[in-house]
């Protein structure tokens, strides 16, 4: 498997799945988003948070670790410039959003935060698909992060109820797979894999929870959307605000996928 792809290629797979309503993308060509187009993207200003290096992982649609890599580069000292911790989580936020979204209808793993906070309807979701322990730590530390990951053509699973992770969408609406980005506040986690997604060309979002939402800004819903709720997010489709030390949410619109409920 290549490590990289040009940015081009992972626009054709829209003309791959033209040949079939029912076309799934591979691995190869989900693996496109390598690209360092894509990955500028990573600290950018409207993006909050704290700038940091960060982890993006993508699963094709039966949740198989298609890749993983750091912005910030890869090599065992890679921990000490970014979370370590955040290379299973992205891999968890990928394999949740592909998990349970389907094809008519995307779910954000920042839409599930609010519903799995006790007394929401799905309490206790974050502990139903755990990660297999067995094969998420294999390998040298100086592999995480490159093509020779050992997580690479696996299904580590694992759920995560937080912002960064987002289905991937086909021209035909049709979901593919999905990414999971972390290493920063969830919120920036969440806007930079929305940011990901509209760059790979596979942010055809059919619907979702906040289809009905209508936001302050004038920009188009998708549905799986990052709502900051400002007050009890329980049992709701919301996530809690990630400001912090004066650094802001990332920017609210189109371009994050944040909305900032107003009261």
């Amino acid at each position: 498997m290549k490590k990289s792809r040009n940015f081009t290629h992972i626009l054709g797979i829209t003309a791959l799945a033209m040949t079939s309503q029912s076309a799934l993308a591979t691995c190869d060509e989900i693996i496109a988003y390598y690209t360092p187009a894509v990955l500028t993207v990573v600290g950018e200003a409207d993006n909050g948070g704290y700038g940091l290096p960060m982890w993006l992982a993508a699963v094709d649609e039966t949740g198989k670790l298609c890749g993983i890599i750091n912005s910030g580069g890869s090599g065992a000292a890679i921990g000490n410039k970014s979370w370590l911790g955040s290379r299973v989580i992205a891999i968890q936020k990928a394999s949740t959003a592909n998990a349970f979204s389907l094809d008519a209808f995307s779910i954000s793993t920042a839409n599930l935060y609010g519903l799995t906070q006790p007394g929401g309807s799905l309490y206790g979701l974050q502990a139903s698909n755990p990660v297999d322990a067995s094969i998420a730590y294999l390998g040298a530390p100086e592999t995480y992060g490159t093509g020779s990951d050992p997580l690479v053509g696996k299904r580590v699973g694992g759920i995560n109820v937080f912002g960064g992770g987002l289905a991937l969408y086909n021209a035909l609406g049709i979901k593919i797979g999905a990414i999971g980005v972390s290493g920063d506040t969830s919120c920036t986690d969440h806007a930079v894999a929305w940011k990901m997604r509209h760059l790979m060309g596979l942010d055809n979002v059919p619907g979702g929870f906040i289809s009905d939402y209508t936001p302050a800004l004038s920009f188009r819903v998708r549905g799986d959307e990052m709502i900051i709720g400002t007050g009890n997010v329980a049992n709701t489709y919301k996530q809690v605000s990630c400001a912090h030390n004066k650094i802001n949410n990332p920017t609210e619109g189109a371009a994050t996928g944040v909305i900032i409920e107003k009261l």
